[in-house]
């Protein structure tokens, strides 16, 4: 008798298991396509939003469209119109605005990066043979 109760208590056990299993299951789930992706667009937002600088092209969450003229420790004053600078919380800035000249200065400045590292790296080889020999 003890052994038949053993084994009741097991599959009891085991059929216990399953639904939490599931719902640790989802959970898991949730937590992969929904909380971090969250999470990794908040940090990007806070870095953009701490990165504003003087010259910075801004859109609001309002959909006003200037030029950031200075900032402040929790507001950023932006220029609308020639005489029209309205003064925004940090947070009330959704977008940092970039020129397609100015990312393609940011990539040819890059490959005149990489190229001058190969420039450096093709001549520290040679000077390293000319040693050798």
């Amino acid at each position: 008798m003890p052994l038949s109760s053993v084994l009741q208590a097991a599959q009891a056990s085991a059929g216990n298991f399953f639904p939490l299993l599931s719902i640790v299951l989802i959970f898991v789930i949730f937590y992969f396509f929904i909380i971090m992706p969250q999470n990794k667009k908040q940090k990007e937002t806070e870095k953009m939003i701490a990165a504003l600088k003087k010259g910075d092209k801004v859109i609001t969450i309002g959909g006003i469209h200037g030029v950031v003229t200075s900032t402040k420790e929790k507001t950023v004053i932006v220029k609308v119109d020639d005489s029209t600078k309205i003064e925004f919380s940090r947070s009330a800035i959704s977008s940092v605005v970039t020129d397609e000249k100015e990312k393609s200065k940011d990539k040819n400045s890059k490959v005149e990066k990489t190229a001058e590292a190969e420039k450096i790296e093709a001549t520290d080889s040679n000077s390293e043979a000319a040693e050798e020999k």
